[in-house]
């Protein structure tokens, strides 16, 4: 997954039960544990890029804790991480420390990949964004610590809604339906007034949500697909009205160029990862050569009258449960993701992991839209077989076939429940 500015994920690591810690007689785990010489850690490549001294911070206080430790870094791109970790630990030769994007964890909880860690004993855990929170949560424990976050955003041209006659983001649903709708009359059925790719299963479930809809729900431990509640298929419907209405461009895409395309020029407005903007405005991708002081992002109203949930990005960090410096390890998690590391982690354009961080950042012109709209967010549901569900490509299939008017919504939505519903309580 791309990761720029505030759209990156964030990620950390967990403390190890207690038999794992110094008060045992395990020391070659124990928390602060003479014993442990070396410790590795794995991150990937925007740790490495965009705050490498942050890294350093969080070696040196671990250092003065354990004079003489040594610490390994490895870092990787997001599309390799996994296939070597899944490697790796099959072995005793494990990381002691390792990234994870936070839709990533799921899977490897369920396999008792990490070892649980106490929520307790990291900094600002008691106000861990919900997102973010729920992505390491599973079965009740805990199982890494968020490192930062990143939410999605409207972002459009405000060249372009100013010559139509508007001046101003929108602050509801209807004021942006408005905008919309005048400057597609203006440019015609070839442009996209909004450019929204039909497989965006994070924008349409936006939409599910602020509804009153989920993808699935629990009830004493078994997971249900909820797709076809009336709730939901409101959500659906109207996310198929703006497909219908607005978006003009291959209608079978999903978002992972879609900064590429809103560069180009043949569209007003996306809803994505807040770094998309930025990045279709970057020369090698504005193809139009203005939409550098003309770009702007804002808050994403819903329907309901409420700002939309968002789907809250991030990474984690996890300690597997081989590793035999689990409590060490935790240290590193706490120093490089703490109180400190925070600061470091904004300074350079993120999301921090925790709410009493992300009040002041409403405040400021700069970061205002990103923080308020990570308030409200939304996160996959936490089922021991929703890595199948996402490996099946359900939701993009269900969405696929309303946008392109293959199937009416209601039953889009009962073919996905029906497919969730085979798979999602399997580990």
């Amino acid at each position: 997954m791309k990761r720029k500015l505030i759209a990156a994920i964030g990620i950390a690591g967990m403390m190890v039960s207690i038999a794992a810690c110094g008060d045992s007689d395990d020391n070659s785990k124990g928390s602060g544990s003479a014993d442990v010489k070396a410790l590795t850690v794995w991150l990937t490549v925007d740790a490495q890029n965009n705050w490498p001294e942050l890294v350093k911070a969080a070696d040196a206080a671990i250092v003065k804790k354990h004079p003489g430790i040594k610490i390994k870094h490895e870092y990787y791109g997001w599309p390799d991480k996994n296939t070597k970790l899944d490697a790796v630990l099959a072995t005793d030769k494990v990381p002691d420390v390792v990234e994870m994007g936070n839709t990533e964890m799921l899977s490897y909880m369920v396999k008792g990949a990490f070892a649980p860690v106490d929520a307790a004993k990291f900094d600002n855990s008691s106000a861990w964004l919900d997102g973010l929170k729920a992505s390491v949560t599973y079965d009740g424990k805990t199982y890494g610590v968020p490192y930062y976050a990143g939410g999605r955003v409207g972002n459009w041209r405000k060249d372009l809604f100013a010559s139509v006659g508007v001046k101003a983001a929108p602050k509801t649903y209807a004021e942006l339906t408005s905008a919309l709708d005048k400057v597609q009359k203006e440019e015609g059925d070839k442009f996209s007034a909004w450019y929204q790719p039909t497989r965006d299963w994070y924008a349409a479930m936006s939409y599910v949500y602020d509804a009153g809809g989920s993808i699935a729900t629990e009830d004493g431990g078994q997971w249900k697909a909820n797709l076809s509640s009336p709730e939901s298929v409101k959500g659906l419907t109207e996310f198929k009205n703006v497909i219908d209405k607005y978006m003009h461009g291959d209608k079978t895409k999903d978002e992972s160029d879609r900064y590429i395309v809103y560069g180009q020029g043949k569209s007003g407005m996306i809803f994505g990862a807040a770094w998309e903007g930025a990045t279709a405005a970057d020369p090698k991708n504005d193809k139009t050569g203005k939409l550098k002081d003309n770009l702007e992002n804002f808050v994403m109203p819903g329907p309901s009258g409420k700002n939309m949930p968002v789907f809250l990005g991030g990474s984690d960090l996890a300690v597997p449960v081989k590793s035999k410096a689990q409590g060490v390890a935790a240290e590193w998690i706490n120093a490089f993701t703490g109180t400190t590391g925070q600061k470091g982690l904004i300074a350079k354009g993120n999301l921090p992991n925790n709410k009493t961080d992300l009040a002041p950042l409403k405040s400021d012109p700069a970061t205002e839209v990103p923080a308020t709209a990570a308030e409200s967010s939304w996160f996959v549901p936490m089922a021991p077989g929703w890595g199948q569900v996402e490996k099946a490509q359900v939701l993009q299939t269900m969405l696929q076939s309303i946008g392109t008017g293959k199937k009416s919504v209601e039953d889009a939505a009962k073919e996905a429940d029906a497919a969730i519903d085979k798979v999602i309580n399997t580990k």
